[in-house]
Formats: structure tokens, C-alpha cells, sequence
């Protein structure tokens, strides 16, 4: 025992702590970048391509890709039980095979393992002052802060958010390039061919050998705007021209497509990804203290700091789920004491409780578990089971020693009398457990770390009861006759025997009606699968984690200076809100797509006890009120404590429209958002669908410019560099302090704002005299629109949309609404269906898996009984006992407003297991009774009121073990409640109806039985 214990204890301390399993989603992602290529390009030329080529692998179950200007990111999602790292490899080969169909401007596909689990767990902050420029902040940020904060303990990975790259700018003055009879293609020659450093070799003499370095790179934007222009259109230029003559250079960061702001001041994002199976709270505690280090060594005019701390969470709720396990076994410890009436007897039965729950910890630390919220609440709610087997086991010692025997031999024949049911019970609770770990998806990884938990501390506490419990009485036990005995006990003893007379008074009544009672007792469950009906239904309760994402969309075409006008607005509006702490504002990049007219705002609302509404509705009002003030933006909100159960987004309600017709797919997807938008059960109703950017569409004439000799390269080149802009390749770029960064070139900002622009750009002729020809001779420029984000699904283009359900409305009832609509507005058989995603399809799965897990589970515990008992019927007798604490959870969910979610039927399986163990014990001690001479009718009046006492002990102590859990105190409260509610509402129900219900079966069943033949010697 003491070997147990304090190998658990070092088990403790080593565990990582997390909010939730750690699972790995096999998930691969591949970004693509071709600058500045439009959608329908980006789709055709690369995606497609990539697609074709990796949808044959292994284990592949769904390719999703997002589309937008110059960027796309494919997402390759596999069976769970697939190896990443192979899947990594494949994909990886796959695309190197494919690599000749793709255009040679693309950027080198970046290939990476994507785990939406990743998530930064905390915030790192960088702000500076207002006379410290940008670049230099995210020079700061990205090749020393970074760094500093990857070296912690247990760091895995750390995210830049708002991060833009630096370039060297060369900034084109399209007057005096043309001035000088110059084009954009005349400067990306000079600087190719002057800025660069190639390898020179060394001298060797004799005795000696020195290094040569050419030093060609200008290391300043001075020495770079000395870069002489020395061609023109490929001709010598006899009068070299510097390149600052033409263009402003200057040290800046890459085209403005993302902002970053905390609390309204322009900043830098650190996010801390930890490691997988490492203590999030410990790396919180570790990135906390170097922030502190880091602070005092800062250059001047740096403010650094920690926020959106996830961890402050992740460790009050853990240490809320410790002090819960603590708190059940005090209370478990008093029902014990006030049953036993001995604190001798007492403490022997809580040894039961470190042995059994601190002896876990050895096995959870080698699966490799986490101290999360399943493997903490599976030993909370098990502190009143480990205990039932050491119960038994004393009481029924107990009984013997006072019967005048020995302690030593007490304890040999009460505990030889009590093993079979003390086995039978806890293989019984593991049989319910068994299908549960094989169930799949993402749940059932989460349910597999809870299964194991309670499974190997229910079988620590039957060894402990086998052997330490016996042990300890055959030398310590203390039960003095009635003489001696205490005021408790003897209040105790008294009361309990009352109760058992009554308790056998009743019991002969209902055995005389046992037909009417069996009648009864199953209407009374028929009827209560009613409330199965009323019940809200959702995958999780949503929890107060003091953080939610704010995401506002403005019209499609905005700007991103357009955009950071109206966040400034939300800010403000965020200020004057008294539950909100702080804010974090990112703009641009969104979802990781070239997207400028949407971004999001995490905010932090103050701790619980210091505000009087709910998240909830905090986020409500938010949504309201901004609607209001901005009727023509979208407003959404995600309360990210749904997340986490899928690889995608997190919504409660994610599904896709699919079809081979793209304009039908939009026309279906509209009229599906008005009808779902209709019915109140959702809301925050949202697409990934963006139609309507403006494009500007230039035509070349062929037989113009033809005739004016100008080619379409020549075209397209000039418009791509300076209207789009360009960076050079790996070999020409721009060295300082060490890191070498981009040269972009484009054109000044006042020179690229509209299509006047683009018809007054200059193109070279190729008829050997030089001549610059304006563009509009050569080609029509127009104006159009187009898709933002093209989303595609298995190489079909496919209308992802999302939502949240309404306040107080179900789940399940949103989905089916969803897929009512989707029949009533799809023609049927036509090739348009609706595909449910995400968490919405984890949400049925994990119902789906946990209905044929109880199912199974009953199964198998029957097959378990059966070999147990040697017969066909005593198991269905025991088995009568589940419908009970079925009706017992679903009378508790209802009457306290809880709904049906994942954590209730986890309290539903473990309900399974406790349940049996009243229904073995009665069923088991009758038999004796029956083995000793006495007839069923007579049996069962003589073992069930002996059994009394045990099953009411175990009983009351599971739920008082379940009570710190279901008063919803301290952070995650909403995942404990639903549990521990439905724990205590089957024990209670199905306690006091087994006790009559579980007799009756029995003696009806009697007359069945067939009589064991004697074996013949």
C-alpha cells in the first residue's frame, strides 16, 4: 500500500497538466504562395494540381482547401489512428512528384503537421513607442524575443500574430522612371545583377591559405540606392543612372496586410504553443518568469508583458477538480464514519482511497495521461466506488467477529463470504468500461483516458479490499458488544435495524405483488424515457473561461485602413463594457487567407466573482448592441471552450454544401441562410463564401500589340511589379545584423490606387528602337468582380457554413432543422447534398458511439455475470437495476435544467458499472441463503435486509462523493455538474428500486431456474 502511494505521489507530480486529453488530429497542411495571382489561378494552376496528387494516399479521408489572392491552403485530414509522421512523409513526396506541373514562381510548398489542438496557450505582448518604427518591432520580435521564449521548458512552438515581414522597399516613382526612359524591368535587372554576393574561393600559398569574399550586397538603404541602372531594355546605358534616382528606397516591412493591437496599442503577438503531454501550467509559470527577465533587459522604448493567459484557467479548474477529489473524500470519510460509528473501521476503509486513487496515478503517468478534466473527474466521481469494496468487506468482517468468531477467522470467512460479489461488482463496472475504450473519433480518445482512469482504480481498490482490508482486521479490527459500544454505534445499530425490519415488512408485500411491481416499476421507466425529449442536447455545456472571439466582416473590397477604421469603433465600444479586462485585435490574414475586410477580437472578460453577468451573455449584448451601431457589418461570436473536438473551426453547427454547379451552390446557400436564420435556432449564421470583390481586368489586344512590338511578358511583368509589386528570389536579397531579408519593388503608394494607374504604365516594345507604349494602346482594362475565397471540398468547389446555437435551444435540434431545410431546398438526386462537419458531426458520433458503447457494454456485462453466476438468468435479474439508474439521471437532469450532453452520459456509463453492484450483492447473498437450504421466497427475506446495510453504505457514499462535483463551484463547474447530477439521480432512483424491483425479478424468475446435476464420481 505504501509503495502505492508514494509511487503515485511522484506519478503526480511528474503528470503533465492540460484542460483536455492531448490528441493528436492527423492533420497535414499545405501553404502555397504565387504573389499576387488571383483566385480562379491559384485554383487551376496549383491547387488542383496538388489536390490530383494527393488524394490516393492511405488512411486520406477529406481534402479541404481555401483559396484567395496569391495564397491558398490545402488541408489534408486522416483517419485518427493514422501515423502523421508517415502521412507527412506521403504528402510530401506526392507534391515533390507533381512539382514539374506547377508554375516557377511558386514559392516552395510548406508542408506542415497541423494539430488544431495547437493553440497558443498564452499571450506574449510586445508594444513600443510611437517613434520606433514597425519594422524594427517586428525585427524585435521575430529574431530575438522569439528565440529567447523558444528555449522554455516545454515550449513547442511559438506563433507571431500580427506579424508582417520586413523588406527593403524600393519605392518607384513612375515620373522619373519614364523620365529617364526606363521601365520596372530595368531596375529588376540592375539590382539582380549589383546585389549580390557570390562565392570567390580562397588563395593558397605554400604556407598559407585566405579566404576571398566578393563584397557586392549594399548593407544600407544609401549604398543601395547607389546601384547604378546600367541597361535599358537589355541595351547598354551609356549614362548609368543610380537607382535612387528613381526610387525611394527605405527599411520597411512587406505590403500592410495585417494589424495587430492590444488594448487599442499597435503590438506583437508571442502565442505559446506547448508540447504535447507537457504541464501547461508549469510552461505558463516557466514563459512568466523569463518574461520577467526578459523585461529588465529590454531596449529602450519595448513593453513586454504576459496576457490571455489560458492557463490561469487551466490551472484554477484543475486545482477546483483537486480540491473536489479532496473534498469527496472528506465527505465520503464522515457517511462512513457515521455508518461504522468507529473511526478504527472508518480509517480502514479510507485506506482504500490513496491506494486506489493515488495508486492510479502510476498507470496514468506510463499511458502517458495528463491530469485533465476526464482523467480528474473519473477519480472524483470513483472516490465513491473504490470505497464500496473495502465497505463490503468490513462490514460483512464485522458481522462475523460479532458473532462471537475470532478476528482472524472473521476475517477468513467474511472475507471468503463477500469475494465472489466483490469481484463480480468490479469486473462488472470494467465490462462497461471495455467498449468505451474502443470507441472512435475524438471522443472516444477522450473517453479512453477516462475509462482506463476509473477502471484501474476501481481494480486497485478490489485488490486492496481482497487483501489489505482482511489483513488490517485480522490484527487491528475493534467492534466491542453492545455493552461497549458507543453512542453512534449504538444510535447506528438501532436505526439500521429498524430500517431493516421495515425494510423486510415491505419487501414481503412486494414479493406477494411482484407481478405488479415489475408492472410498475417498468412504466415507470417507459415513462421517464419522455424527458429524453425535453432534454436540451449538445455535445458540451458551454463554459465560462472568461474569453470569447469577436469576428466582424465588413463588405467585401474593403481596405484594411477601411477596416481598421471600424475595429477602432468595436474597441471603443469594448472599452465602456464593464466585464471586459482587456482586448486583442488582429485584422487581416483571416483564417489565414489574404482576406482584408474581416478580422477578430479575443476578449478577456474579468474574472467571474467580479462581474455579475455570464459569458453568455456578455456575448449576447456584444453581438446585439454591435449589430445596432453597425447595421451593415457582420457580427459573430465563439465561445472557444466549444472547440477542441474536431479539426476544423469549432462551431457548434458546421456543415457544407456541396454540387457540381458553383453559381447554384451560391443561390442554395443563400436561400439555406435566410430559412436557417428563420427558424431561432441558430444564430451567428456565417459563410466562407465572399463574392464580389472588385477586379480590374486588363485584355491585350494581340493585333496591336503586335504591331507596337509588345509582348504580353513585357505586360504582364510591368503591371506585376509595379502595380502588384514583387520581391526577388533567395539570391538577391538584403543582409542586416546577420539575417538577410526580401527586396520588394513597387511602385509609391499614390501611384497604384486606381485603374488610372494601371492605363498610364509604359511598356518597352520589342522592335529593337526602345520605344516606351502606354498600355491602354495595347490592352483594355475593365472592371468586374469576383470571388475573395474560393473553398473547395474533394476537388469540387463546396460552401462551408457555420453557426452557433441559440441560447437555451438544443443542438440536435439546430442540426436536424439544418438538414430539413437542406431536403426542402436541394432537389433531390441532382448531386447538391448537405455534408454536416466538424464539431456537428462529432456531436452524432460521439452520441452515436456512446449509445452502442451502453449497449455493448450491457452486452458484454452480461456475457461477464453469466460466467460469473454459471447461469443464464441471474445476470438479467442483476441487469434490471440499469433501466432504474436511467430513469433516476434523466428525473435529475430535468428537474435541475441540465441538458444531454457528453459529461452527462459519462456520468450515464459510469451510472452502468455502480448500479450492478446493489443488484450483485442482494443476487449473490440470496444464493448463499438458498445453497444453505432455504427456498427462494425465504431466501430473499433473509439476505436482502442483511445486504441492507452495504448496499445503503456504498450507495450514499457514491453520492456524497458526487455532491462537491454537482454544486457547480469554481471554474469548468459546467462539465462536472451534468456528470455528478446524473451520478446522483441513478443511485438514488435505482437504490431504492432495486432494493424492491431486483427481489421480485428474482423470485419470478425462480421457477426457471434449472436444478444442477450432481456430478457422477
Amino acid at each position: 500500500m505504501a509503495a502505492l502511494i508514494v509511487f503515485g505521489a511522484i506519478s503526480f507530480q511528474r503528470m503533465g497538466i492540460s484542460q483536455m486529453p492531448d490528441v493528436d488530429f492527423p492533420v497535414i497542411n499545405v501553404a502555397l504562395q504565387l504573389d499576387n495571382a488571383a483566385p480562379e489561378v491559384m485554383e487551376t494552376d496549383v491547387v488542383d494540381i496538388i489536390e490530383d496528387a494527393v488524394m490516393g494516399i492511405e488512411g486520406l479521408t477529406k481534402v479541404t482547401s481555401n483559396v484567395s489572392q496569391g495564397i491558398a491552403n490545402i488541408t489534408c485530414e486522416f483517419t485518427l489512428n493514422h501515423n502523421i509522421d508517415v502521412a507527412l512523409q506521403e504528402v510530401q513526396n506526392r507534391i515533390t512528384q507533381s512539382s514539374n506541373l506547377l508554375p516557377t514562381a511558386l514559392y516552395p510548398p510548406v508542408i506542415t503537421k497541423t494539430n488544431p489542438e495547437d493553440q497558443p496557450i498564452m499571450w506574449v505582448m510586445l508594444t513600443a513607442d510611437e517613434n520606433i518604427p514597425l519594422y524594427q518591432q517586428m525585427i524585435y520580435a521575430r529574431n530575438t524575443l522569439k528565440d529567447q521564449l523558444s528555449t522554455i521548458a516545454g515550449v513547442g512552438n511559438i506563433t507571431l500574430g500580427g506579424y508582417v515581414t520586413p523588406n527593403l522597399r524600393v519605392w518607384v516613382d513612375t515620373k522619373k522612371l519614364y523620365k529617364y526612359e526606363l521601365t520596372s524591368s530595368d531596375i529588376w535587372s540592375a539590382i539582380q545583377a549589383e546585389q549580390i554576393e557570390q562565392p570567390a574561393g580562397r588563395i593558397e600559398a605554400p604556407l598559407t591559405e585566405t579566404n576571398i569574399r566578393v563584397l557586392g550586397e549594399a548593407k544600407s538603404p544609401e549604398d543601395f540606392g547607389k546601384i547604378r541602372i546600367n541597361t535599358r531594355g537589355g541595351a547598354a546605358n551609356f549614362n548609368p543612372i543610380p537607382l535612387n534616382k528613381v526610387a525611394d528606397i527605405k527599411e520597411g516591412i512587406s505590403d500592410l496586410r495585417a494589424i495587430s493591437r492590444f488594448n487599442g496599442k499597435t503590438s506583437v503577438g508571442l502565442g505559446i504553443v506547448k508540447q504535447h503531454g507537457s504541464n501547461a501550467v508549469e510552461v505558463g509559470k516557466l514563459v512568466a518568469q523569463k518574461v520577467n527577465q526578459v523585461r529588465s533587459s529590454l531596449l529602450p522604448g519595448y513593453h513586454i508583458d504576459v496576457k490571455l493567459d489560458t492557463t490561469k484557467f487551466i490551472s484554477d479548474s484543475v486545482h477546483e477538480l483537486n480540491f473536489t477529489l479532496l473534498l469527496s473524500a472528506i465527505l465520503t470519510s464522515v457517511i462512513c464514519y457515521l455508518f461504522l460509528g468507529s473511526w478504527s473501521s472508518t480509517i480502514n476503509v479510507l485506506f482504500a482511497i490513496p491506494t486506489s486513487i493515488v495508486g492510479a496515478f502510476i498507470a496514468l503517468y506510463f499511458f502517458g495521461f495528463t491530469l485533465n478534466t476526464f482523467t480528474l473527474l473519473g477519480l472524483s466521481l470513483a472516490i465513491g466506488i473504490v470505497v464500496d469494496d473495502a465497505i463490503m468487506m468490513l462490514e460483512n468482517i464485522v458481522r462475523h467477529y460479532e458473532m462471537g468468531k475470532s478476528r482472524r477467522l472473521a476475517s477468513l470467512e467474511g472475507a471468503n463470504e463477500i469475494t465472489f460479489a466483490a469481484i463480480a461488482t468490479t469486473v462488472a463496472i470494467a465490462a462497461i468500461f471495455l467498449p468505451v475504450i474502443f470507441m472512435q473519433g475524438v471522443v472516444g480518445r477522450f473517453f479512453y483516458q477516462y475509462g482506463i482512469t476509473v477502471t484501474v482504480a476501481v481494480f486497485l481498490s478490489l485488490l486492496e479490499a481482497l487483501t489489505l482490508t482482511p489483513m488490517r482486521c485480522a490484527r487491528f479490527l475493534h467492534s466491542a458488544k453492545h455493552g461497549e459500544q458507543g453512542y453512534l454505534i449504538r444510535t447506528m445499530d438501532a436505526f439500521m435495524d429498524r430500517l431493516a425490519h421495515g425494510y423486510k415488512r415491505q419487501l414481503t408485500w412486494c414479493l406477494a405483488h411482484r407481478g405488479k411491481i415489475v408492472a410498475i416499476s417498468v412504466g415507470l421507466f417507459v415513462f421517464s424515457l419522455i424527458l429524453v425529449s425535453t432534454l436540451k442536447k449538445e455535445l458540451v455545456p458551454p463554459q465560462d473561461q472568461s474569453l470569447f472571439l469577436l469576428t466582424v466582416k465588413t463588405a467585401v473590397g474593403t481596405s484594411i485602413e477601411a477596416t481598421d477604421t471600424v475595429f477602432k469603433q468595436v474597441e471603443d465600444y469594448l472599452k465602456k463594457q464593464p466585464e471586459v479586462q482587456d482586448y486583442y485585435t488582429t485584422i487581416g490574414n483571416y483564417e489565414n487567407n489574404n482576406v482584408v475586410n474581416a478580422g477578430t477580437i479575443y476578449v478577456i472578460l474579468k474574472d467571474p466573482k467580479f462581474r455579475k453577468a455570464r459569458q453568455v451573455q456578455v456575448m449576447d449584448r456584444v453581438r446585439s448592441e454591435l449589430t445596432k451601431l453597425m447595421p451593415d457589418k457582420e457580427v459573430f461570436t465563439q465561445d472557444l471552450s466549444l472547440t477542441g473536438f474536431s479539426a476544423s473551426r469549432g462551431y457548434p453547427i458546421e456543415f457544407t454544401l456541396e454540387g457540381p454547379d458553383w453559381q447554384k451552390l451560391i443561390d442554395y446557400s443563400k436561400i439555406i441562410h435566410d430559412k436557417l436564420a428563420q427558424t431561432g435556432l441558430m444564430q451567428d449564421i456565417n459563410s466562407d463564401y465572399q463574392a464580389g470583390m472588385p477586379e480590374i481586368l486588363i485584355t491585350p489586344d494581340r493585333d496591336k500589340s503586335a504591331k507596337l512590338g509588345v509582348s504580353v511578358t513585357t505586360l504582364g511583368q510591368e503591371v506585376s511589379y509595379l502595380i502588384g509589386g514583387q520581391i526577388f528570389n533567395s539570391n538577391t536579397e538584403y543582409p542586416k545584423d546577420g539575417h538577410r531579408y526580401y527586396i520588394r519593388v513597387r511602385s509609391d503608394d499614390n501611384e497604384h490606387e486606381n485603374m488610372g494607374d494601371i492605363s498610364s504604365l509604359l511598356l518597352r516594345n520589342d522592335l529593337g528602337n526602345g520605344e516606351l507604349i502606354p498600355l491602354d494602346e495595347t490592352a483594355a482594362v475593365t472592371t468586374t468582380t469576383g470571388p475573395q475565397l474560393i473553398t473547395r471540398l474533394n476537388r469540387q468547389r463546396a460552401v462551408p457554413m457555420y453557426a452557433n446555437v441559440s441560447s437555451d435551444k438544443s443542438q440536435q435540434d439546430a442540426l436536424a432543422a439544418v438538414e430539413k431545410i437542406g431536403k426542402e431546398v436541394l432537389p433531390a438526386n441532382s448531386g447538391y447534398r448537405i455534408d454536416v462537419t466538424g464539431s456537428a458531426k462529432a456531436f452524432r458520433d460521439a452520441f452515436d458511439g456512446l449509445i452502442f458503447a451502453l449497449i455493448l457494454g450491457i452486452a458484454v456485462a452480461y456475457m461477464v455475470l453469466a460466467s460469473q453466476f454459471n447461469s443464464f438468468i441471474h445476470p438479467v435479474t442483476v441487469l434490471t437495476a440499469l433501466p432504474f439508474s436511467i430513469t433516476g439521471a434523466l428525473v435529475a437532469l430535468f428537474l435541475t435544467h441540465q441538458s444531454l450532453s457528453l459529461f452527462s452520459m459519462i456520468g450515464l456509463i459510469l451510472l452502468m458499472g455502480i448500479v450492478k453492484k446493489n443488484s450483485i450483492l442482494l443476487v449473490d447473498f440470496t444464493n448463499q441463503r438458498r445453497e444453505a437450504g432455504s427456498d427462494p421466497h425465504q431466501a430473499l427475506l433473509e439476505a436482502c435486509p442483511v445486504r441492507l446495510r452495504p448496499i445503503l453504505m456504498t450507495s450514499v457514499a457514491c453520492i456524497t462523493g458526487a455532491i462537491p462535483a454537482a454544486l457547480a463551484l469554481g471554474p469548468g463547474a459546467e462539465t462536472r455538474t451534468p456528470m455528478a447530477i446524473s451520478i446522483i439521480g441513478g443511485v438514488s432512483i435505482s437504490t431504492l428500486l432495486t432494493l424492491f424491483v431486483v427481489p421480485c425479478v428474482y423470485s419470478l424468475f425462480a421457477r426457471f431456474e434449472r436444478p444442477e446435476k450432481e456430478d457422477i464420481a
